[in-house]
């Protein structure tokens, strides 16, 4: 009799849901972002002050979000609002992907850091990409698991440590941390070094890793299950966030045993815009987001939500309240993962083929 009331409730789930959201008259604004990127509160009042409603889908890697996109072209693309990073815009410009964007709609715009602005090479007018994020990925350590131990990649070649350890599911961030470690460049385009970084991630790092995840890595961490991860220490955040984003930094017991750090050899930072896509359902509205997005009280409780530093929107240094697990100092040691143009196919041959073969 249980499974029957269960089986009728979801069918009569099945059967109104759709009947509620066609009663909701208001705009629509299709959101494609990655994972722990723009928290909830910013949405919700967005949504309040345009009488919008925001369907909002993630994604973990741009290769995913890329692979997704260009499966579905051809026809009215399924979202309004992207985020990519920096190497992969010029590939979505050239592919048509992108909506022209009309600067002239947008007066927040001078609150982004010209320094910032200046690494935009690829789109230094802002006409397909708007700067949202400029940050990078590092290694998370639990002290009081883990001691004597370097601020370094090496981190992966301890075998003590293994089935303790995850790194992210992310090609160049992964490969980019074993050229670093090798002297090498992110970005390097010589086959001979991108062979040189996948022998020491297949051979030195993979067999101590639990798995490469880029969705899970912040809820095994917070719960023990990793000792040490490769990933975004706003991921972390949020695991331990209350429903409304917040909770005291210094005084969390798993912070407290967190160290997190970018090592010593320097590894991949990333910049991430907001762009439109071609043929996108609410043309008006993107515009209307993006710019939202760069107000610098909204902009600052984005940052503020995930524990990081104000990088791109330089009046939201002043309105920003809480912790920030790094600097924008910090960042100087880092390089910025660019568009390594036909050598992509090393790349995608050493983590597809190779490093990711099987799993």
């Amino acid at each position: 009799m249980k499974k029957k009331v269960i089986i009728f409730h979801a069918v009569l789930t099945v059967l109104i849901l759709p009947v509620i959201l066609s009663c909701d008259s208001r705009p629509r604004l299709y959101i494609y972002n990655w994972t722990y990127y723009t928290p909830d509160s910013v949405i919700e009042k967005f949504e309040k002050e345009f009488n919008v409603r925001v369907i909002y889908d993630e994604f973990a890697s741009n290769e995913e979000m890329f692979a997704k996109l260009m499966a579905s072209r051809g026809g009215r693309s399924s979202y309004d609002v992207v985020f990519p990073s920096k190497y992969f815009v010029p590939i979505m410009i050239k592919e048509g992907l992108l909506e022209k964007i009309d600067i002239e709609r947008l007066s927040n715009l001078e609150n982004i850091d010209p320094k910032i602005q200046s690494l935009s090479d690829h789109d230094l007018n802002m006409d397909y990409s708007i700067p949202y994020y400029y940050g990078a990925a590092g290694i998370l350590v639990n002290t009081s698991r883990v001691s004597n131990y370097e601020q370094s990649w090496a981190m992966f070649e301890r075998t003590d440590l293994r089935g303790r350890m995850v790194m992210l599911d992310d090609m160049r961030e992964v490969m980019g941390g074993a050229l670093s470690y090798l002297g090498f460049s992110v970005n390097t385009a010589n086959p001979t070094e991108v062979n040189a970084a996948r022998d020491l991630i297949n051979l030195r790092w993979k067999p101590n890793l639990v798995k490469f995840d880029s969705e899970a890595f912040g809820l095994g961490y917070i719960n023990g299950e990793f000792w040490v991860v490769h990933g975004f220490p706003e991921a972390i955040y949020e695991e331990i966030a209350d429903e409304d984003g917040n909770f005291d930094f210094r005084n969390n017991a798993i912070l407290k045993d967190t160290h997190f750090f970018f090592p010593k050899e320097g590894g991949p930072s990333y910049l991430d815009y907001m762009v439109i896509l071609k043929d996108a359902r609410n043309i008006d509205m993107a515009h209307t987001f993006i710019d939202f997005i760069h107000r610098p009280e909204i902009y600052a409780e984005i940052v503020d939500a995930f524990g990081l530093p104000a990088t791109v929107n330089i009046p939201a240094r002043q309105h920003k309240k809480g912790y920030s697990f790094y600097s924008v100092e910090d960042l100087l040691n880092t390089q910025l993962v660019d568009d390594v143009k036909e050598a992509q196919e090393f790349y995608s041959n050493a983590w597809f083929n190779t490093i990711r073969a099987g799993d």
